[in-house]
């Protein structure tokens, strides 16, 4: 984005809206200035057209900007106030303006329902729309225990941000300390105390450390953010000031030779000053400012969160104002060692993770450690992966684990027996871990074919594997395309626009569609409903809408 020109734009009309007696929101103007120069290439104020105007209004906010329906009226009002200044400081002409006058007048009756539309949601808003600081300040570790407390009224707050912890789990505490004693930032705090004690260095009256001592322990240790390491060398105890003189703290040893429990102590009251501190922490005050939602988000999340996703987030959150240096400031969070880049985005650090739910605990809120899922039965097993929201990846070395403790045929056996007569997501579950088994399985999954409900997944794993089968009759073959799609649904409900673009690579034909509504399945209504308002293919769309009418039509009989 040329934050140049913007700039100049948002002081332009200021200046017009003092000298016309017109009132600007100058906030909301440059908002849409800042959208329009990030997503439909307008480089300056003369690059504005009536389109423009519909595709930030009905496509861009409702994606991007985190505001409830009823703002629409305040953001037409600023497109209407950006047209008039457009054309009185001569950047179109009249006939341009009219045009966006009524492309304005058409958008108008559309834009509340476009923000209220989930399915338009993009991938930041989807994440962070809940969390916003109009309706909690997250900014404030304080806060969601606060408005708990407030609320006083008996009844269940139902803000994500006030939402129940999800559970997670923990690495063992020998593995958390051997990462903690590479944190790059405490040892920088015990290399700058022993420094600093050892060369009989001495503090200002106010007990900083001294421009020169900083310049210098940089120069000499590389200590990236000096200021900030001896903030938390003093926050955790590690240093004591008599006067100006420096002395070790008591007990102050090498981060290497202190043991594990000691060495976790420190880590936790290192977490509680990363994010409760009122200060300096990253160099970039947004970040700074949201450090409890951005840590609050990804413990909430397990799983990384795309960069992108972050920077639009805080710039939703800061009105527009921009963010000079996420980069950078994302980096220092890393040496600060809460959090970690990866190749998908931003996430805790196993270390990061652990002091964040000691401090929720400490707030006195439930933060729910997860079971070992290898450790118990099939039901255990996929009960624990629907309800549990495990992140991919501990989740996967939980199947991996479990498979690994029994032969192929133990593993079908347990885990077909354990969903028969069971719902399409708990079967779904099931089906996919036994589809990992090899031919080794083939005896205990030809068992099945005499189940109504897992006869078409048996069908399928035998002739994926080239094994003797029958055929898929029509019936059957319709009923396991419902069974798979409704497997799909809680994750469509959790990511719309997630599903719509895989749905659109793989879903089913129309023709296909179009016959489902016969299938005897009891989320058939709910799939067809799904794929009616998700498919991007008109054809296959109506086709679902229409199969669904019928579907509800026999159920009625």
């Amino acid at each position: 984005m040329s934050i140049e020109w913007v700039n100049r734009a948002v002081d332009g009309i200021r200046a017009w809206g003092r000298e016309k007696g017109v009132e600007v929101d100058v906030d909301e103007v440059r908002l849409l200035c800042d959208y329009a120069s990030d997503y439909l290439e307008v480089d300056e104020l003369g690059d504005f057209r009536p389109g423009t105007f519909e595709e930030l209004l009905l496509e861009i906010y409702p994606r991007k900007v985190i505001a409830p329906p009823e703002s629409a009226p305040e953001t037409v009002a600023a497109a209407r106030t950006l047209v008039e200044f457009l054309l009185d400081t001569g950047e179109i002409g009249s006939k341009t303006a009219a045009r966006m006058r009524a492309t304005i007048d058409e958008i108008e009756p559309e834009m509340p329902d476009a923000l209220a539309d989930t399915t338009k949601f993009g991938m930041a808003k989807s994440i962070f729309s809940a969390i916003s600081a109009d309706s909690l300040d997250l900014a404030d570790p304080g806060a969601v225990q606060r408005a708990v407390d407030e609320a006083g009224d008996g009844e269940a707050c139902d803000c994500p941000g006030c939402a129940p912890l999800p559970p997670v789990r923990l690495a063992a505490p020998a593995e958390l300390a051997r990462a903690v004693r590479d944190v790059p930032l405490l040892r920088e705090a015990h290399g700058l105390v022993a420094w600093m004690a050892g060369g009989g260095r001495t503090t200002t009256v106010r007990k900083a450390l001294r421009v020169k001592d900083a310049r210098q322990v940089a120069e000499e240790l590389g200590v990236e953010r000096p200021a900030l390491a001896w903030r938390l060398a003093v926050d955790l105890g590690l240093v004591r000031v008599d006067g100006t003189a420096v002395l070790p703290g008591e007990g102050f040893r090498p981060l290497g030779s202190r043991p594990d429990e000691e060495v976790l102590d420190l880590w936790a009251g290192t977490v509680q000053f990363l994010i409760e501190a009122p200060m300096d922490i990253t160099g970039e005050d947004i970040v700074d400012e949201e450090l409890y939602s951005i840590h609050d988000l990804l413990y909430r999340v397990q799983a990384p969160v795309p960069v992108e996703a972050i920077g639009d987030y805080l710039r939703e959150a800061a009105s527009g104002r921009p963010s000079g240096r996420l980069e950078a400031a994302l980096e220092d969070l890393a040496r600060a060692g809460t959090v970690q880049r990866t190749a998908d985005g931003l996430t805790l650090t196993p270390h990061g993770l652990w002091g964040l739910r000691l401090m929720y605990e400490e707030m006195g809120m439930e933060a729910p450690i997860a079971a070992d899922l290898a450790e118990g039965d099939a039901s255990g097993l996929i009960g624990g992966l629907i309800s549990d929201g495990l992140p991919e990846e501990v989740a996967e070395r939980d199947i991996v684990t479990w498979l690994s403790r029994r032969t192929p045929e133990e593993a079908a056996s347990e885990l077909l027996a354990a969903v028969v007569g069971a719902p399409a997501e708990v079967r779904g579950i099931a089906v996919t871990i036994v589809d990992r088994l090899g031919e080794e399985a083939a005896p205990v999954v030809r068992t099945y074919l005499a189940d109504a409900e897992l006869r078409p997944h048996a069908i399928h794993w035998l002739s994926a594997r080239g094994l003797d089968a029958p055929s898929l009759t029509q019936d059957e073959l319709l009923w396991v395309s419902v069974d798979m799609l409704a497997l799909a649904l809680p994750a469509a409900e959790a990511d719309p626009e997630g599903f719509a673009e895989n749905i659109a690579v793989s879903g089913p034909a129309p023709h296909l569609i179009e016959h489902m509504w016969r299938v005897d399945h009891p989320d058939v209504v709910e799939v067809l409903e799904l794929l009616g308002n998700t498919l991007p293919d008109r054809t296959a769309a109506k086709a679902a809408r229409k199969a669904a009418f019928k579907a509800r039509s026999r159920g009625i009989r």
